[in-house]
């Protein structure tokens, strides 16, 4: 373990806090809040720790995948763990434990929140707790991989321990223009959004916020009914980016680059949108006769499908009142989540094409047993590594799934509420049912409850792996 070249990266990632941090006090001033000055400080403790990591520069470079693993993990807590001061010292989230469960689940972009009341807030403070969507979505090191001198060392492997999705590659040749064009797409998403939201009603305060949550797929909201009272032109609008935002963005690449054919190919591109299709029709179906329109009905089942199968989490009705075949298919819109290469959530639908050809290529063994198959996709053949990391993909998600839910039992909580707490959180979606409902919070679950929960969804945001190699000693011995 290369010590130095961690330290000195984590110096780099608190000292871009600290300018993050600077946002949400310039709002509090705008607005004439003294819950503003907390982030200001906050801002000042994270440049001092920052420079202090960052006073020797390490002589021996190398971000290999090990310290990129490494320095992902360690970098989203210290994130989160900073990030949540601000609440504390304005006194909006008294209890530390709380603020870094809400400072996680903005960064993870889950949007589970421990708040009973997000109107009584500052705007400063709920202008952070959506603005950590705009970081995390796409990812901090992925940014800062494009700005910093990495010691020599392979800055894709920052992107491999950040981005989601059983594999990363360079979009173009330089890892810097790959990250520049990510960032451009995404950024360019938002402010056509924002643009229109305004269009629609929204002031700019309410389009940032809202525009914030929906390309990052987190999901904090600044209403209590989250965004249920806004118009239907705004949840459309809503609804559309999400979906947007769930999509692998190497077809927008793809499509900047005009080829229409090959973006349009993409088997996981096609299966997002066919499950979404089928989702919404039979759920609409389900619950015609809830709702007074035929459209008020499409546009519901639309919006609740398209905010859970790209872990989102914003809501427009209490989906928990609906019959259980319709909540019994947004589970599995919660499990499969959306592609890789994305924004969103869930197990991602690449690994559940990889998971379903494989399981047929087994078949196919045991009827031929001396026919070589390959797994296959988008036209090429996929790895055995790939193939094998996806098994093992699933094998700790449901490992960590389980354990999860066993100590959230502790609490003596229904089951469906420990279940799908675990659910929400470790694949960043936000609302559960029963006690974590769409109208409901996770500020009920005790302590060493909300830690675990932390951990679920910064390992759901990370893909599992980054958090369990900074949990095993043997990692962080220094000859290895």
């Amino acid at each position: 373990m290369n010590y130095g070249v961690v330290i000195y990266i984590l110096g780099w990632i608190l000292k871009s806090e600290a300018i993050f941090l600077l946002f949400p006090f310039v709002v509090g001033l705008l607005y004439g809040e003294n819950q503003g000055w907390s982030y200001l400080i906050t801002a000042a403790i994270c440049l001092v720790v920052g420079l202090l990591f960052n006073i020797k520069k390490p002589k021996k470079g190398g971000l290999f995948l090990k310290e990129g693993f490494f320095v992902v993990a360690l970098g989203w807590i210290i994130m989160s763990c900073f990030g949540a001061i601000p609440f504390v010292l304005s006194g909006e989230i008294p209890r530390y434990i709380d603020a870094v469960f809400e400072t996680a689940s903005g960064f993870s972009t889950t949007g589970a929140t421990i708040l009973t009341d997000v109107e009584v807030m500052s705007h400063a403070a709920l202008f952070w707790r959506s603005f950590t969507h705009l970081l995390g979505g796409m990812g901090v090191f992925v940014f800062l991989s494009a700005l910093l001198p990495m010691l020599g060392g392979n800055t894709l492997n920052l992107m491999k321990a950040e981005s989601t999705g059983p594999s990363v590659d360079k979009l173009v040749p330089r890892i810097k223009d790959t990250v520049k064009i990510l960032y451009a797409v995404y950024l360019a998403m938002g402010a056509v959004e924002c643009i229109i939201l305004l269009v629609c009603g929204l002031d700019l305060f309410e389009s940032l916020c809202t525009t914030f949550g929906t390309i990052g797929t987190g999901g904090f909201g600044i209403r209590n009914d989250s965004i249920a009272s806004l118009s239907p032109a705004v949840q459309w609008v809503v609804t559309i980016f999400m979906i947007l935002s769930g999509v692998n963005y190497s077809m927008y690449f793809l499509i900047l680059r005009k080829k229409f054919k090959q973006a349009l190919s993409m088997e996981e591109i096609r299966l997002y949108f066919v499950v979404i299709v089928l989702a919404v029709v039979v759920i609409s179906f389900d619950i015609r006769n809830m709702y007074s329109s035929t459209s008020d009905t499409i546009r519901t089942a639309a919006f609740q499908v398209g905010t859970l199968i790209t872990s989102t989490g914003f809501a427009t009705t209490d989906f928990d009142l609906w019959p259980s075949f319709s909540k019994m298919v947004l589970v599995l819109c919660m499990f499969m989540g959306a592609c890789a290469g994305s924004t969103g959530g869930g197990l991602k639908m690449s690994r559940i094409i990889i998971l379903w050809k494989s399981i047929r290529n087994q078949v196919k063994n045991l009827i031929h047993p001396r026919s070589v198959t390959k797994v296959r996709m988008d036209g090429g053949v996929i790895d055995a590594a790939t193939v094998n990391s996806t098994g093992v993909y699933l094998a700790v998600f449901f490992l960590i799934f389980g354990v999860s839910t066993l100590i959230l039992s502790l609490d003596g909580h229904d089951f469906t509420t420990n279940f799908t707490a675990v659910l929400a959180t470790l694949n960043n979606m936000g609302p559960g049912f029963n006690k974590v409902g769409p109208t409901c919070n996770f500020s009920f679950f005790s302590d060493f409850s909300k830690l675990t929960l932390i951990f679920d969804m910064l390992a759901g945001r990370l893909e599992l792996l980054p958090l369990l190699l900074i949990i095993t000693p043997r990692s962080w011995r220094k000859n290895l």
